[in-house]
């Protein structure tokens, strides 16, 4: 069985090292940078090949006699990079969070008998897996809401914050309109608005602000109420908000000397420096998703509850794992033919899959990644 795939950053190499582990597949791990690539042929025995995908037909080249790829490439970068491994005619499962809706390919994959997942990370993604998985038991869900982030482990000022996944990504979080839906309807807000204090077990008083990660749930799930809000230390919503609104993170060029720059480049420069972890610098994710709905006339929440924490042993981010291995997971459920459905198909096709999502927890529980259910009557 052989596996390709595009971007071994930090979130990529650890599903390079996942795959790996798996007998009879061979992987090929595909990146521009060939330091990074080195350490993986060393640590996971992999084949390695250096390359820079965004060339004219070098994604179809690269992929060629794969049975699978995993599109683990930067945002920007996602949906053309998704749009020519459907063009070769191979499954994809891609973890890309890019900003084109990708049921624009819907008609492609189909056409060419291909199935492939997008948004397959934590959030979105497992967040997702479990609203499709309710979706099927449930007579009527009336509410999803989703908090989540992935943070340092210690805090340190200014930022209080380190990128464990693209760092490029995260600036779209303090950007992009997030979308959400009351009384059935959507509803746009400015990112970082609607601040909440909230304590959550095991780690303290976090604020949660509105981002735009519904992403396919606006166009899969009926549900009159529906927002997703992400997680940060207390503080960090002021400080972002501040570059925001100086025009830091802007895409507008500006002259500078005589030179045209735009201040989103310049700040990304000067931020992500900050905000790389240091080897065995810990981190952790937290996720709380309250689903709500009725059954056989009875009113119930759901709260789901996944904390996950650097692991000192492998010295993989918790970010890293719990985005990969969700991923890996779902490779194997479609290289195994557990999942088989043709064309785009967001996380919540895979929950409302029978055996897909009570799979997805118990190799959840292989990797020590916990996840806890409560049920209540209202």
């Amino acid at each position: 069985m052989k596996i390709a795939v595009l971007g071994a950053g930090l979130v990529g190499s650890a599903i390079v090292k996942d795959l790996a582990s798996e007998p009879g597949y061979h992987i090929k791990a595909i990146d521009v940078n060939q330091q990074i690539l080195e350490r993986l042929r060393v640590e996971a025995s992999v084949e390695v090949e250096q390359a820079d995908i965004r060339q004219e037909g070098k994604v179809a080249a690269l992929v060629a006699g794969s049975d699978l790829v995993i599109n683990a490439v930067p945002g920007f970068m996602g949906f053309d990079t998704l749009k020519s491994i459907i063009g070769a005619k191979i499954n994809v499962v891609d973890i890309c969070f890019f900003p084109e809706d990708p049921f624009l390919l819907d008609e492609l994959a189909r056409s060419m008998g291909v199935t492939a997942i997008v948004d397959c990370g934590v959030a979105p993604g497992f967040c997702n897996i479990i609203l499709g998985s309710l979706s099927s038991s449930l007579d009527e869900i009336t509410s999803y809401t989703c908090y989540v982030g992935g943070l340092p482990q210690v805090r340190m000022l200014p930022y209080q914050y380190k990128a464990a996944f693209s760092p490029i990504d995260v600036l779209e979080e303090y950007t992009r309109p997030a979308r959400f839906v009351e009384y059935g309807q959507q509803v746009v807000r400015p990112a970082l608005s609607d601040p909440e204090m909230i304590d959550f077990q095991g780690v303290g008083t976090l604020e949660a602000f509105n981002t735009d990660g519904l992403r396919s749930l606006m166009q899969t799930m009926k549900i009159p109420f529906m927002k997703e809000k992400t997680l940060r230390y207390p503080g960090h919503i002021n400080l972002m908000r501040t570059f925001r609104e100086g025009g830091f993170f802007s895409t507008v060029p500006l002259e500078v000397k005589g030179q045209m720059v735009r201040p989103i480049d310049l700040t990304s420069k000067l931020l992500f420096e900050h905000w790389k972890f240091h080897e065995g610098e810990a981190d952790f994710t937290i996720m709380e998703v309250i689903i709500e709905g009725n059954k056989g006339g009875r009113s119930l929440r759901y709260t789901h509850y996944l904390l996950d924490r650097f692991d000192e042993k492998t010295q993989i981010t918790s970010m890293a794992r719990t985005t990969g291995y969700t991923c890996t997971i779902v490779a194997r459920q479609v290289i195994k033919g557990l999942f088989t459905q043709k064309g785009i198909c967001p996380p919540e096709y895979i929950g409302r899959t029978a055996g897909c999502y009570d799979n997805i927890l118990e190799e959840y529980r292989k990797r020590n990644i916990k996840v806890t259910e409560k049920v209540e009557e209202l």
